[in-house]
């Protein structure tokens, strides 16, 4: 259940995935975005009830329009859902997945700081 893992917005079309750094709450996790160089920004969970550690960005989020696609793991499971991250304005992001085995999931992340 990839229920609230990420979301974007207009405003991270093309390569402004700068929009996503910051710190964001979903249903009792935090996680941490920040630049990174494997996959330029990477997702970490800080805080929660399990899966802390956790790097959740699998893959380079690749730009679609005004939205971003790649692989990321659910905080909650571990699972990695090939996602679409849109960002529904700079303090929440919206995120809709599928595993591989077509487990399928949707969810918002908001902004802490």
């Amino acid at each position: 259940m990839l229920c609230s893992v990420f979301g974007f917005n207009t405003a991270m079309a093309g390569d402004d995935l700068a929009s996503m750094l910051g710190t964001w709450k979903w249903e009792g996790f935090t996680i941490k975005v920040s630049k990174c160089e494997k996959t330029d920004i990477c997702a970490k969970v800080v805080s929660g009830p399990k899966n802390v550690g956790l790097e959740m960005i699998r893959t380079k989020l690749k730009p679609t329009g005004s939205n971003f696609v790649g692989k990321v793991a659910h905080p909650q499971t571990g699972d990695t859902y090939n996602s679409k991250l849109s960002m529904a304005n700079t303090d929440k992001w919206h995120i809709d997945g599928c595993t591989d085995k077509n487990v399928c999931a949707s969810g918002d992340f908001t902004r802490v700081k």
